[in-house]
C-alpha cells in the first residue's frame, strides 16, 4: 500500500469502497504468491497425476468374534475399503457385526453391500462402487 492510499483511508468515510479496493489488492498478492513468475509467462496448466490420484487400499477381514468389529470400523475411518467374510462366526454374532458396521458406514458417509451369502463390502466415502452382484447371485440360486 502506498502513502496515498493510507492517507485516503484515514480521511475517507466510505468504508465499502476501501474494502473492495483491499480485496482486489489482496487477491492480486495471493495470485502472485501462488503462481510463480515462470508459470505466468508460459500459462501452462500442468497437474501432476500423482498428487491428484489417491491410493485406495482394500482390507480383507474374517472376524471370529464380535470384538473385531471395532477394528473393522477403524479401518473404515482410515478411509480403507473392507471386504468381510462372516463364514466362521455364529449367525447372531455376524448379524451384530453387520448392524454395528452399518451404523459406522452411515456415520462416515460410506456404503455397505452384500457380495455373497456371508460376504460384505464396506466402503468409506472416497470409494465408489458401481454395479450389483445380487442379481447374479439370484440367477445362480
Amino acid at each position: 500500500m502506498g502513502i496515498k492510499t493510507k492517507f485516503k483511508r484515514f480521511f475517507d468515510m466510505d468504508d465499502e469502497y476501501i474494502y473492495e479496493e483491499e480485496l482486489e489488492e489482496e487477491e492480486q498478492r495471493q495470485e502472485e504468491e501462488i503462481i510463480p513468475s515462470h508459470t505466468k509467462k508460459t500459462k501452462q496448466n500442468v497437474v501432476s497425476l500423482q498428487s491428484v490420484q489417491q491410493q485406495v487400499k482394500v482390507v480383507l477381514i474374517e472376524p471370529r468374534v464380535y470384538a473385531e468389529a471395532q477394528d473393522i470400523a477403524d479401518q473404515l475411518k482410515n478411509r480403507r475399503a473392507v471386504v468381510m467374510n462372516l463364514q466362521r462366526i455364529a449367525h447372531d454374532q455376524a448379524k451384530r457385526i453387520v448392524d454395528f458396521l452399518s451404523g459406522t458406514v452411515y456415520a462416515i458417509g460410506g456404503d455397505i453391500q452384500k457380495l455373497g451369502p456371508n460376504t460384505f463390502l464396506c466402503t468409506p466415502e472416497n470409494v465408489d462402487v458401481s454395479g450389483t452382484i445380487s442379481e447374479m447371485a439370484a440367477e445362480q440360486d
